[in-house]
């Protein structure tokens, strides 16, 4: 089985501590989708990353539905509940974690631009997503059920690669301010090895 992705990706990272965590043997493929001679389209026809080449003859991708086929293997521990509602629920902070990073990755690709290029509306629009969603996040992590429980969950690791991504990145430095409970929240996972294993590597 081999993982193709990027080291400074969320949604590869996300992948990669599922995998982790249940003790799922994989060969990790480095392939960065933005450069000349990637070979992510070899495996993925949008060319973007994760997949999850499980033989010759079957591809997974996009990290959700990756998410999905690992759970489906059966091995423990369970990160989506059984009962269909409660794991909607879980898969929609999946989600929300995943288009903030989302917003968080065009706010980074915009910054590369000339500065006289930049667009303010943009940059604007994207901020706010991400802020929006850090304190819907926020929210639900303060009620301790879906997200910052007792038991880790997949929208706990979403939510914790996303910010780890956003610390990489330097976008929204103060996303910790007034929310104490993604604080809690990272700092539990962060001392995870599957996290601490997975750190992406500083620009």
């Amino acid at each position: 089985m081999k993982l193709i992705g990027s080291y400074s990706s969320p949604f590869v990272r996300k992948i990669t501590i599922m995998l982790m965590e249940k003790g799922i043997t994989f060969e990790f493929v480095n392939e960065n989708p933005w450069l000349e001679g990637s070979h992510a389209a070899n495996y993925n026809p949008l060319g973007k990353i994760p997949a999850l080449a499980v033989s010759a003859d079957e591809v997974w991708f996009d990290s959700p539905v990756i998410a999905s086929w690992i759970e489906q293997q059966g091995q423990l521990p369970s990160f989506i509940p059984a009962e269909p509602m409660d794991a909607l629920r879980v898969r929609q902070l999946e989600a929300l974690a995943d288009g903030i990073c989302e917003a968080a990755q065009l706010i980074v690709r915009e910054q590369m631009r000339p500065p006289e290029k930049q667009s303010e509306e943009l940059l604007t629009r994207q901020r706010q997503k991400v802020e929006r969603g850090l304190d819907a996040l926020e929210k639900t992590a303060a009620q301790g059920e879906w997200l910052n429980g007792q038991h880790i969950s997949l929208a706990d690791i979403a939510s914790g690669c996303m910010i780890g991504y956003l610390n990489l990145r330097h976008v929204a430095p103060n996303w910790c301010v007034n929310r104490p409970a993604l604080v809690k929240l990272v700092e539990k996972l962060f001392q995870r090895d599957s996290f601490a294993r997975t750190a992406p590597p500083t620009p």
